[in-house]
């Protein structure tokens, strides 16, 4: 199979085809070039009015997978095409991704409209994968009506989620104080749109409350968005239309305009992701025994960093 047959095989909506451009991406190899390429001019065409890429977010058990699982069928109900792609933490042992819970999403294996995909974090920075900015160029270009990138839901990730996507979908659940660690990690100021998820369990009425209370702690002004938050009980698939219409009030809040910025500003972190994952590449290549040096105080670690950085 020829790069450019490929490449014709994806401008015409082959979900193989597609599947072998984002194995191609993930390995970082050339020949996902032109495929890419073809994606961002497929993506361009269709202009801001083209895919609605939301990122999942939330700590680990807020039902993320759960909640993705009934957003699907939610827009499928309604028509639409959905990609996921799932970033999962890795295997320690095989690198791969641990899918876990994904495995409930095999319901919709036989629906055409539905691809879901899982890329292992290989340790990236911010628990994103290294090459997922990619793999969503793909998918956009691909001519899905809604992409969800759903993130391991730790540390960094919850924010770089922002960076990815043009929503960012903050799941809390109503036990262990969800709602409250959500603003006191800062989370609160990325999250366009709040889901407090398994609302049927005692204290999402507080929950609620206290996200309300914490959005009107910070700075803002008349022309500031207040993250609406939304009650879902995903198990059941209940709540799960207003949280759509949430996302798009706040895609019409954002206008061609702030989509653009937003868009710009997820180039800006792909092409910076490409250039931490190539220097740190080439300083590993390079180090040798720079490091046992620093251990030994022969050379302090700005001047290791700086010869580092000198090589790459």
């Amino acid at each position: 199979m020829t790069a450019l047959s490929l490449e014709e095989r994806f401008r015409t909506g082959d979900p193989r085809a597609l599947a072998r451009a984002i194995t191609l991406a993930e390995s970082g190899l050339d020949a996902a070039r032109p495929l890419l390429r073809a994606a961002r001019e497929l993506a361009a065409a269709r202009g801001a009015a083209g895919t609605v890429v939301l990122g999942v977010t939330g700590s680990p058990g807020s039902g993320k997978s759960t909640l993705t699982d009934a957003l699907i069928s939610h827009l499928r109900s309604e028509g639409k095409r959905v990609a996921v792609l799932a970033v999962d933490p890795s295997s320690p042992y095989s690198g791969g991704a641990i899918l876990g819970d994904r495995i409930r999403m095999l319901r919709h294996h036989g629906d055409s409209g539905v691809f879901v995909r899982s890329l292992a974090s290989r340790g990236a920075l911010g628990g994103l994968s290294a090459r997922t900015m990619q793999v969503l160029a793909l998918l956009e270009g691909a001519g899905f009506d809604w992409v969800i990138l759903e993130t391991v839901g730790v540390g960094q990730s919850e924010v770089d989620v922002a960076a990815a996507c043009d929503h960012t979908l903050l799941v809390v659940t109503p036990a262990g104080g969800d709602g409250v660690q959500a603003f006191k990690a800062g989370i609160m100021e990325i999250a366009d749109v709040i889901a407090v998820n398994k609302a049927d369990l005692p204290g999402a009425d507080r929950t609620v409350r206290e996200l309300l209370a914490a959005q009107g702690l910070g700075a803002h002004d008349a022309s500031t968005w207040f993250a609406p938050v939304r009650r879902t009980v995903a198990a059941k698939g209940e709540g799960i239309g207003p949280l759509v219409e949430a996302v798009l009030a706040h895609r019409a809040y954002l206008g061609a305009g702030g989509l653009h910025a937003r868009r710009a500003a997820r180039a800006e972190f792909e092409v910076r992701t490409l250039v931490q994952e190539r220097v740190l590449r080439r300083a590993r290549e390079l180090s040798g025994d720079l490091y046992a040096r620093v251990a030994r105080g022969e050379l302090d670690a700005d001047a290791a960093a700086d010869a580092l950085l000198a090589g790459a």
